[in-house]
């Protein structure tokens, strides 16, 4: 297959390790800030083909994973009041304060679970004594859609559909990163589908500011590893500046469509992060154009103070400090058949990775 099989081949994989092995002079701390990478580096076993001077540190580009409890369990709360929630499959098991999606479902509750938002504002209009939420989750990548749905309603003129919004940032998200006193990251690997749809304009600065190598890279395995050989040709020659070696994909302006369409039904806001805490202007949120369809208002929900599971570490996975091995209660009493943490549940979390493709 065109632009995929070519990208999986072991002696271009090879080629380039390599290459990573001639140029690098000293240890490295490189973070891939999308799970998707995450999960192509554990499952192809690349983490064991680098040289011994490359730490991949995993970043917390989870969407589901940095989703707030207090989100899930205001979901759970619509779930009880007789809302119909509709979800993407891999948020109906990230537990709440007290239970999952999946479990509030079990208790009765009438929870849809789809492939598009398109298809939460079909079942609005084949219910209209209904109210209907769509869970809108994601980083900018799932925006465009989540915005489209609301539209559609907008044009249709819904009055019982409205999306439930954690919509959160990549860049902001690295700033915070890189502010923290304890961060050693000397490089990152951008992820490949956030820049396809935003472009390369919001990373410039980041790189300048903190003098640090960004390079945007794909998925499959010999994207990774010539995202890494650059990152380390940048780290090595002292260069800091924004490399865009996923150019099939990825414009400088990125999708201008797409764009347009988020920025009319959203805003920059501050969002709350699981396991990291508020940052600002690290989300999106509902304009006031279209603020009949956010559910938060429109509900007014409101939930007790939700706390994690104390034996979960999920927010130092999250923020690169620790690998998932590393906590107690990976693999024993945290799987994914009964996760204390989102990243073991969603097929983008570290510990999901981890579990599946190297225990």
């Amino acid at each position: 297959m065109k632009y995929l099989t070519e990208y999986r081949n072991p002696e271009l994989v090879k080629h380039y390790i390599a290459e990573i092995g001639k140029i690098i002079t000293k240890p490295w701390n490189i973070m891939e800030i999308c799970g998707g990478q995450t999960h192509s580096l554990v499952k192809n076993g690349l983490l064991d083909l680098l040289p011994k001077e490359v730490r991949m540190i995993h970043g917390p580009g989870c969407p589901v994973c940095v989703t707030p409890i207090s989100l899930i369990d205001k979901a759970i709360e619509l779930l009880k009041q007789g809302v119909i929630v509709c979800s993407f499959g891999d948020m109906i098991r990230v537990p709440g304060s007290t239970k999952s999606l999946l479990q509030a479902k079990a208790d009765g509750g009438d929870l849809r679970i789809l492939y598009s938002p398109l298809e939460a504002v079909n079942i609005a209009v084949a219910n209209p004594d209904k109210e209907v939420v769509f869970f809108a989750v994601g980083f900018e990548t799932t925006a465009p859609s989540n915005a489209l749905s609301v539209i559609h309603a907008h044009k249709l003129g819904l009055n019982n559909y409205s999306i439930l919004v954690s919509h959160v940032l990549v860049p902001p998200a690295m700033e915070a990163i890189l502010s923290d006193e304890f961060c050693t990251i000397d490089a990152f690997l951008a992820a490949g589908h956030v820049c396809t749809i935003m472009g390369l304009d919001e990373y410039h600065p980041i790189a300048e500011k903190y003098k640090i190598p960004l390079v945007v890279t794909g998925f499959e395995p010999a994207d990774l590893v010539q995202g890494i050989y650059h990152a380390v040709l940048q780290l090595e020659n002292g260069d800091y500046f924004v490399d865009n070696q996923y150019k099939r994909m990825v414009k400088p302006e990125g999708n201008l469509k797409a764009k347009e369409v988020i920025y009319d039904v959203f805003e920059i806001g501050e969002q709350e992060w699981r396991g990291i805490g508020k940052i600002p202007e690290s989300g999106f949120v509902m304009t006031e154009k279209y603020k009949k369809y956010d559910a938060n208002k429109k509900f007014s929900i409101e939930v007790s103070h939700s706390e994690k599971d104390k034996n979960c570490i999920a927010g130092e996975i999250l923020k690169g400090i620790k690998k998932p091995h590393e906590c107690p209660e990976f693999g024993k009493n945290c799987k994914p058949s009964n996760p204390l943490g989102a990243p073991m549940v969603s097929s983008e979390g570290a510990c999901a990775a981890y579990y599946h493709y190297s225990i």
